[in-house]
């Protein structure tokens, strides 16, 4: 036993068994190919999966001529193009029979499209140079079910494919973990907002200029610009001539007026006795009236003034005073210097309100109205309050072609300095609209503004349409359906795991 272990292999039992081992191979590649279906022209239809989806194997469809998708049955072609440049994208179909081009009037061509969330789509075709044309627009995303129906020669034929674009699959608990928001689009109440850039004013109504309104040497000033002063409280003095000379004016008609009244009273009892002639006591009485009537007159001329009547010796001295409370907003005066009379030298601002000025650009003119609501933001700092439109300017400036608007804001803290750029948006007004989605859920995705449309455990982007908008929600007017869900809060995820998955825009 021992010597037969030691003996060698012959070159003849080496033969045999490389002959077994080849025989072996041969008959399981055989066993294979009897497996594995033989292809035939038909088997587009099977293999007719064109696109990307997430985690999907899919098979590739043959392009023709025309770079479209080439089915082929019993030497009849067809292939599928979507042409988009410079149109809005269509359906061209191009037909062939032994490999060679078809005039596409020879056949009668239907097809149908089933989208997810969507009733199936017919379009017919029409013969147009070498291809037949779709009678509707294909609308994106090109994801989408197609079976097709073509009949020529008596004979007909099927083919079907499908095809994948900008669609993911998450399930329930993917959507849990990304806390990604499903809500219904549905109508909502929008308010409509316009967005404005304005300024703070000085309240004017509640603003005034100190004017001293006669001429003068300034000889004190008690105030400083930014002071908070009463009504009645001492501003200024100033020596002035002129109301000195009113002054005087005023003293010399009391003593007529008082002699005229003894004058008076003297010729109407001289008249009462029968001493003096009536003329006498008649002329009495018209002296006293002219004397009353010129001293009327001269306290009327220091009141217009400002000035008191004065009972001191100094007669030249007159107080300028504080005709509000409010704050000194402007000081244009020193001690020393010499009045002219017609020059504001204080300005006193009550700031418990200020107004807002808003720019109104043309377009939006008819928008704004009396009463509307506005919310002002402050454009420097974290600060916002609110009002409501008091005032619509009636002209529209030749030169800016804007308009003015104005909001009286209350300001007791005195928040809002005259002078600060806020930011204005206005409550233009509130309407109902039939269909709304959450601002959240609205993404952009190539050149189109997005929602994403849940149709079961899939998310597919729905291109639409917006409208009118606030805060909360967006009108849609194309594009999504009443009642179908969509990814609103942490859309992003959506659109995020959407890039990773590759979806391709496969024609």
């Amino acid at each position: 036993m021992k010597r037969f272990f030691k003996n060698r292999t012959t070159p003849r039992q080496l033969t045999l068994i490389a002959g077994v081992v080849v025989i072996g191979i041969v008959l399981a590649l055989v066993i294979l190919q009897q497996g594995k279906p033989e292809m035939g022209q038909g088997e587009q239809e099977a293999m007719g999966h064109a696109g990307h989806e997430q985690g999907a194997q899919v098979a590739e469809i043959p392009k023709g001529p025309h770079g479209g998708k080439l089915f082929t049955q019993d030497g009849y072609a067809l292939e599928v193009t979507i042409f988009e440049q410079g149109v809005p994208p269509q359906f061209r179909l191009y037909t062939y029979q032994d490999s060679k081009p078809l005039d596409p009037a020879n056949s009668s061509i239907t097809m149908q499209l089933e989208r997810l969330g969507r009733t199936p789509q017919a379009f017919t075709f029409t013969p147009e140079a070498d291809y037949a044309k779709g009678d509707a627009v294909v609308e994106e995303p090109h994801s989408f079910k197609v079976n097709i129906q073509s009949s020529h020669d008596g004979k007909r034929y099927s083919f079907a494919y499908e095809q994948v674009e900008a669609r993911v699959e998450m399930t329930d608990k993917q959507l849990a973990v990304n806390a990604i928001e499903v809500l219904t689009a549905a109508p909502a109440r929008i308010k409509s907002t316009l967005r404005l850039i304005g300024e703070i004013k000085l309240n004017a109504d509640k603003s005034v200029q100190v004017v001293p309104r006669l001429n003068g040497i300034v000889e004190s000033v008690s105030v400083n610009a930014g002071e908070k002063v009463r009504k009645g409280q001492l501003l200024a003095v100033i020596s002035s001539q002129a109301i000195a000379d009113q002054r005087s004016a005023l003293m010399a008609t009391q003593k007529r007026v008082e002699l005229a009244r003894v004058t008076f009273a003297r010729e109407k009892k001289l008249w009462e006795e029968k001493i003096s002639a009536e003329q006498d006591y008649l002329q009495a009485r018209q002296d006293m009236q002219e004397a009353e009537i010129n001293l009327q007159t001269a306290r009327q001329k220091l009141q217009s003034m400002g000035a008191s009547l004065g009972s001191g010796s100094n007669l030249t001295r007159f107080e300028i005073k504080s005709p509000i409370d409010g704050v000194i907003t402007n000081k244009q005066i020193a001690a020393g210097q010499v009045m002219k009379g017609d020059e504001s030298i204080f300005v006193v601002a009550d700031l418990s309100s200020v107004w807002v000025e808003m720019t109104i650009y043309a377009k939006d003119i008819n928008t704004v109205k009396i009463g509307q609501k506005v919310t002002i933001k402050a454009s420097a700092f974290d600060a916002e309050s609110v009002g409501s439109v008091a005032y619509v300017g009636a002209l529209v400036g030749e030169q800016s072609r804007t308009a003015m608007a104005r909001v009286v804001l209350p300001n007791a803290n005195r928040l809002w300095l005259p002078g600060l750029p806020v930011n204005i948006e206005l409550t233009a007004d509130e309407v109902e609209v039939p269909l709304a989605v959450s601002v959240e859920g609205i993404q952009t995705l190539r050149d189109w503004k997005v929602v994403f449309g849940r149709y079961g455990d899939k998310f597919e982007a729905r291109p639409i349409e917006t409208g009118r908008s606030d805060d909360r929600h967006i009108e849609v007017l194309h594009g999504l359906h009443l009642g179908e869900k969509y990814a609103a809060m942490n859309s992003f995820l959506v659109k995020a795991d959407l890039g990773k998955a590759g979806a391709s825009h496969d024609h």
